[in-house]
């Protein structure tokens, strides 16, 4: 059975927080909010715990893990750091950024997906943070969710997806950001931009000297090629429907959602603005057309909500690729496995 229990984001009650870091020191799994979305936690250290994560979100064995620290300075323990780390670490942790550097014997191989690399992130929810610190390790944690559905953004979703398959749940309400952090790569003291996030590209560009985007931030990988962090290589986040972004100029993007509306078994992911124009049926706004951080905030929920229309096929915006839209791009076309549609 999975204990699910409240904790109060805001002050976290001490002996509910003992009582989830016991259950990670004895090898087992809870899942917990951070400033992004929920993870699903075990002892980083612990080769069998990590695998057991593994086992639960149904995840493909190389593809990597995250780790959470309690302190930025923590991640001397796990890797070996550098004056770029600590460039990065002092402007933007605690906070959405994780970090890739190379592990130290430490971090079992189980975690890595077998790379001889860690991902590390210092997250700034209070729960996050007091469970990391009192369960006296770093902590592994992907998103709390089946692997490939759309990641949690509440505890209602971790529920739906793993209520029966791990120890814990946490329900410390909603995220704050909704997408995943932001993932950079330091190589030969250049930063390498695997996931954008809310620590966006521009951002990242105050305090390096240059910044590389991947190019599997916008395209696939190949398929014998090993994904460098989470997120890069699966299709990720998708909803059961297939969806598909539409590309085009915002009048003509309307015009091809009002005839599907008339004409299939649709949903619409779409802006508040556009709801003037659509039907209600099967509609769900994630916000104004230009504040990408409230799209960012819904999109997760707005795909879950999608699913449960039981319609055929789900039309959404391509997002721009500028600031967090990049986030949102690089998430969409991994729910839609790329599928984008000229309009």
């Amino acid at each position: 059975m999975t204990e699910i229990i409240k904790i109060n984001a805001s002050a976290p009650e001490y002996c509910k927080i003992i009582e989830a870091a016991d259950v990670i020191k004895k090898g087992g799994l809870v899942a917990f909010p951070t400033e992004t979305v929920y993870g699903l936690g075990a002892d980083a250290t612990d080769a069998s715990a990590a695998r057991k994560i593994y086992a639960a979100k149904g995840r493909p064995s190389d593809n990597p893990l995250i780790i959470h620290i309690s302190t930025p300075s923590d991640a001397e323990k796990y890797a070996y750091t550098t004056e770029l780390y600590y460039k990065l670490a002092q402007a933007f942790m605690p906070g959405p950024l994780t970090v890739i550097l190379p592990k130290k014997d430490i971090v079992p191989f189980s975690v890595t997906g077998g790379l001889d690399t860690v991902a590390i992130r210092c997250p700034s929810h209070p729960i996050a943070s007091a469970l990391i610190r009192e369960s006296g390790t770093a902590v592994a944690a992907p998103s709390a969710n089946l692997s490939g559905s759309p990641s949690p953004t509440c505890a209602e979703h971790v529920i739906s997806d793993l209520n029966g398959r791990i120890d814990m749940i946490i329900d410390g309400g909603e995220c704050e950001i909704g997408l995943e952090s932001t993932i950079v790569k330091i190589t030969d003291g250049k930063a390498i931009l695997l996931r954008p996030g809310a620590v966006t590209y521009e951002a990242l560009l105050c305090v390096c000297d240059d910044v590389e985007i991947s190019y599997a931030v916008t395209s696939r990988l190949a398929e014998n090629e090993a994904p460098l962090s989470p997120g890069m290589k699966y299709r990720h986040y998708a909803p059961s429907a297939p969806l598909v972004l539409l590309d085009g100029e915002y009048d003509d993007v309307i015009s091809y959602m009002r005839k599907a509306q008339s004409g299939e078994n649709c949903s619409l992911i779409c802006y508040d603005e556009d709801t003037a124009f659509l039907d209600e049926r099967n509609t769900i706004s994630i916000g104004e057309r230009d504040d990408l951080e409230a799209q960012a905030k819904a999109l997760f929920a707005a795909l879950r909500r999608a699913d449960k229309m039981n319609t055929e096929i789900i039309y959404a915006h391509l997002p721009p690729k500028n600031g967090m839209g990049l986030a949102l791009y690089n998430r969409l076309i991994r729910a839609a496995a790329h599928t984008i549609k000229k309009v």
